[in-house]
């Protein structure tokens, strides 16, 4: 990809907005699958269209982009993260992916012998016993031995649980008192939103900057224009959304929309200048940790995880929201959690109105545990589905942790994608950053190669989840899609094999036959490179460009 910018004609009077032209690639839109080319005016879309008929504009243009083959895209939509947990993870202790509990605590060791002087509560992230051969986590002993007395506060992979060394533990008023609480294992519920709040606390303002601004940075990387942060009194601060906020609106990244999960807290949101009040608004845990609130008993435990809130709560949630014309929105991942979203829902549909509600289009982050009744459901009240496809990549498949905690039938019935788009639910794909890394295309991936066959998707369907999907999550349907008249954000990746690709195998795999008119997109059988981006733009400002080197390397 190559570029240069034209010299300034003679003066003519009042400029308008700087133009682009991109030419000699493949453009990504449904006003012309065969586009190669597309002009932005400031921060829309203007055109798309030939090589041939971009001739036309040439002479206009501020600036040519020369592709050189390379793919244009809309921006990707990250539709839920954690901004400051995912860049402490990024620029420090991340445990993700480690193969033993014995690396683990090495890994621990080493971290806090490298920081630069003692003091201070440390922060890190990712471990997951279930993959682990000793098959648990540390003990307070091990993990004290292991930090040398320092405050250390690490979040399990889903962040619904963690371990806190002695240190920080006695940093946290009235901990042993708190639900969740355990002498010398993780800590969860009450207990771990404690200790997270202890940790979190001490993070000086330039620690929060640094850490947010790692997390803009790698998301601008990967081709994401915006993200949705889910933030709330549990997961994180006022102060912490409000700063990410400030900084997001500098323009030296993706946008921000902020979602505030606190109950009751509409005016908390408005003054922060959220969009919803929802979020992570626990209505219950997560599988791992063994929170996650089901009608029947985990298969590896003797009890049905955890309830934060009732149908009523939720009902009144929904309600007041509404009424303030706020969207609202549930964590609940369980299928109890689930079947108290649905009827909190429908009961604040009765009492303020049912178009009312389902106008506002109030989203349910992650709806893992689903059956037929609860997509119709969601179909029906216009609910829209949240959800994170790396995680049945990460935990699905026979021998994934769905199965330990869960048995093989209810595990194959997780994150049915492929139902709910039959029923017309919206879906917006996100990450859940930390719990998974940012990884868009990784996750159009996941979804079109499901592990389990009937809930796959295609990468058509799964794009568009992860691109105009969360822009519909917004209330914001024009956008997330490369038309005249849309916000110009996009991404120019070096990518090759553009294919068109359905969902079953049994009807067709991957094809490359143009008489479709379909736009393809770049080939995501699993064991193939990713695309790389080159450049992501976000309203007209490029807020990414690749190193020459690794344009080069294409």
């Amino acid at each position: 990809m190559t570029e240069r910018t034209l010299p300034p004609g003679p003066p003519s009077g009042r400029r308008g907005p700087r133009t682009v032209l991109l030419r000699g690639g493949a453009v990504y839109s449904p006003a012309d699958p065969f586009a190669t080319a597309m002009l932005v005016e400031g921060e829309h879309v203007a055109w798309v269209g030939s090589d041939g008929a971009a001739e036309a504009y040439t002479d206009s243009a501020d600036e040519i982009v020369e592709l050189d083959g390379a793919l244009v895209t809309p921006a990707f939509v990250d539709a839920h993260v954690h901004a400051t947990a995912t860049g402490l993870a990024l620029t420090g202790l991340d445990l993700t992916g480690l193969p033993s509990l014995a690396a683990a605590l090495d890994a621990v060791a080493a971290f806090v012998a490298a920081r630069p002087e003692p003091g201070g509560v440390l922060i890190g992230h990712g471990w997951d016993e279930s993959g682990w051969p000793e098959g648990r986590p540390p003990t307070l002993a091990e993990l004290d031995a292991a930090a040398g007395g320092a405050a250390l506060y690490l979040s399990r992979t889903d962040v619904h649980s963690a371990l806190a060394t002695t240190a920080l533990r006695a940093l946290t008023a009235g901990l042993a008192d708190r639900p969740g609480f355990a002498p010398t294992g993780p800590l969860t519920r009450d207990a771990h939103h404690a200790v997270r709040q202890t940790a979190l606390s001490r993070l000086t303002p330039e620690q929060r900057r640094r850490a947010q601004r790692a997390t803009l940075a790698r998301a601008a990387e990967l081709g994401i224009g915006a993200l949705h942060e889910c933030a709330g009194p549990e997961i994180s601060s006022e102060q912490d959304l409000a700063a990410l906020l400030a900084l997001a609106a500098d323009g030296e990244g993706p946008e921000v929309f902020g979602y505030w999960g606190e109950l009751g807290g509409v005016e908390t949101a408005r003054r922060l200048g959220a969009v919803g009040v929802g979020g992570d608004l626990f209505v219950d845990g997560a599988i791992g940790s063994h929170t996650a609130c089901l009608h029947s008993p985990y298969a590896d435990a003797d009890h049905t995880g955890t309830s934060y809130l009732s149908a009523e709560q939720v009902a009144d949630h929904v309600a007041a929201c509404t009424e303030a014309g706020l969207q609202a929105g549930f964590h609940a991942i369980g299928d109890a959690a689930v079947a108290a979203v649905i009827a909190g829902v429908r009961a604040a549909g009765e009492r303020v109105g049912a178009n009312r509600v389902k106008a506002l289009r109030h989203r349910v982050e992650h709806a893992e545990a689903l059956d037929g009744a609860s997509v119709a459901a969601f179909a029906e009240l216009g609910l829209t589905a949240s959800v994170q496809p790396a995680f049945d990549a990460a935990w699905g498949g026979p021998d994934g942790m769905y199965v330990q905690r869960l048995g093989a039938e209810r595990a194959a019935a997780l994150n049915p994608f492929a139902g709910l788009l039959r029923a017309g639910v919206p879906l917006a794909f996100g990450s859940d950053a930390p719990v998974t890394p940012l990884d868009p295309w990784g996750t159009v991936r996941a979804a079109a190669f499901h592990r389990t066959l009937d809930h796959r998707i295609s990468a058509r369907a799964a794009f568009t989840a992860h691109t105009r999907g969360g822009w519909r999550a917004i209330g914001r349907d024009h956008d997330g899609v490369l038309v005249p008249g849309a916000i110009a954000s996009y991404a120019v990746w070096a990518a090759d094999d553009l294919v068109v690709q359905a969902p079953d195998s049994r009807v067709a795999g991957w094809s490359t036959d143009p008489r479709s008119g379909t736009p393809g997109l770049p080939d995501l059988t699993p064991g193939r490179p990713l695309p790389v981006c080159l450049r992501t733009v976000v309203r007209g400002r490029t807020v990414h460009e690749a190193a020459p080197d690794r344009e080069a390397a294409r």
